[in-house]
Formats: structure tokens, C-alpha cells, sequence
């Protein structure tokens, strides 16, 4: 009877190993993709924030454009250049004024 016991316990030692081993290397292989796809990931968020970063930069440009395009709005409001529109487009002068042409 002694025999018998042993081959059972032989093979519950054998099958407690292999599951043993098999758990070690489904952790490992799962550390590993994890690993992976962190270091695929993080060259992601690299590539988006210098991205990010170019977004920004264009919108500080179009801040000054449209600031730019503000002044000039005010600009073409004023007097001077109602007037120089109207002499350079309109060929109008005031009453008195002498112009000169050159050819």
C-alpha cells in the first residue's frame, strides 16, 4: 500500500510545479506587454505634446494677427486714411490743390 500512496504524491507534486511554472510565465509574459506598450504609449504622449505645442504657438500667432487686423480696422477708420484712399483710387482733391503728375 505505501507504493501506491507514493505515485500519487509524485504526480501532485509534478502537476503543483508545472502550474507553478505556468503562473510564473503568464506573469512574465503579462510584465513584459505591459512593459511594451508603456514605452509605446510614452512616445505617444511625447508625439501629442509636441503637438500640443505647435497648436499653442499657432494660436499665439493668430492672437497677434488678429490684433494686427484690429489696428488696421481702426486705422482705416481714420481721416488720413479715408483721404489717402480717395486721392490714390478716386483721383479727388480739394478745392485749390495743385497736383503734379510725373511721367
Amino acid at each position: 500500500m505505501a507504493v501506491n500512496k507514493s505515485k500519487p504524491q509524485y504526480r501532485k507534486n509534478h502537476w503543483m510545479r508545472f502550474s507553478l511554472f505556468l503562473t510564473g510565465f503568464v506573469v512574465s509574459l503579462l510584465v513584459v506587454v505591459v512593459f511594451v506598450r508603456s514605452y509605446g504609449f510614452a512616445q505617444q504622449l511625447s508625439e501629442k505634446q509636441a503637438y500640443i505645442a505647435e497648436l499653442e504657438s499657432q494660436i499665439e500667432a493668430e492672437k497677434q494677427r488678429a490684433e494686427e487686423i484690429e489696428e488696421y480696422k481702426k486705422y482705416t477708420q481714420t481721416r488720413g486714411y479715408i483721404e489717402k484712399v480717395a486721392k490714390e483710387k478716386l483721383g479727388l482733391v480739394y478745392d485749390g490743390e495743385i497736383v503734379f503728375k510725373h511721367e
